[in-house]
């Protein structure tokens, strides 16, 4: 059996239709800019709809279910530790993501992402992917995926022209991330976005209030321009 035939997606990446939770009723998307969330490593789209009331009332939220069951949630791909992970698997998940984005973002007068942990790579690798596409990224106590080579990353050259705003938070303290795999986060996110980057204390893998009136002021700042 191929890998093909094993994958949970159907052949026709555009006929993914995803489960997701909406912040608000199809009426009233129409003309408002829509930020995705992206849970992470064994969640699911509810684990993230709690920061709604924390962000600009002005967006419409989305919060998109992982492909892949297992345990008490969900998971964009295998982790790198896996034996099953590889960089083609990432690229087919999040590639089929970006195929759902672009049939409802017409709605919207712009795209923004939100991920945490393992939504973080998905985010970070949806903006190598179609870096023009996106308004603003926020990346919070995640990662960005080594290319490997991969021809579904854009080069970065490329990416780096975009220079998308990209909101990074993040404790030092946190060791569910590896070092080695942050530092190669820090090094892309710096040479390739429009960076903005804070640490916090006491939060661990997780998100914190201060982290949160953040988030909400770099995106009415970036999205909505207001200050």
């Amino acid at each position: 059996m191929t890998d093909a035939d094993e994958s949970p997606f159907p052949h026709d990446a555009a006929a993914w239709d995803p489960t997701v939770l909406w912040s608000r009723p199809e009426a009233e998307r129409q003309g408002t800019p829509l930020l995705v969330l992206l849970h992470g490593y064994l969640a699911n789209e509810e684990d993230l709809m709690g920061l709604v009331p924390y962000l600009p009332e002005e967006f419409t939220v989305v919060s998109v279910r992982a492909p892949l069951p297992g345990g008490p949630g969900y998971s964009w791909f295998p982790l790198s530790r896996e034996a099953d992970y590889s960089v083609d698997k990432v690229a087919a998940s999040v590639g089929r993501l970006a195929a759902w984005l672009g049939t409802v973002r017409s709605a919207h007068t712009s795209v923004s992402l939100l991920g945490f942990s393992q939504g973080m790579a998905v985010a970070t690798s949806l903006l190598r992917h179609t870096p023009e596409d996106f308004a603003c990224v926020v990346g919070l106590s995640g990662f960005a995926v080594p290319a490997e080579g991969s021809s579904f990353f854009q080069v970065d050259d490329d990416v780096a022209a975009a220079r998308v705003p990209f909101f990074w938070g993040r404790d030092q303290a946190d060791e569910v991330i590896s070092a080695g795999m942050i530092d190669f986060t820090h090094a892309w996110l710096t040479a390739n976005t429009k960076l903005t980057k804070v640490l916090y204390s006491n939060m661990l893998h997780s998100i914190s209030q201060q982290e949160l009136a953040h988030v909400r002021e770099f995106l009415a700042l970036t999205v909505l321009g207001r200050r």
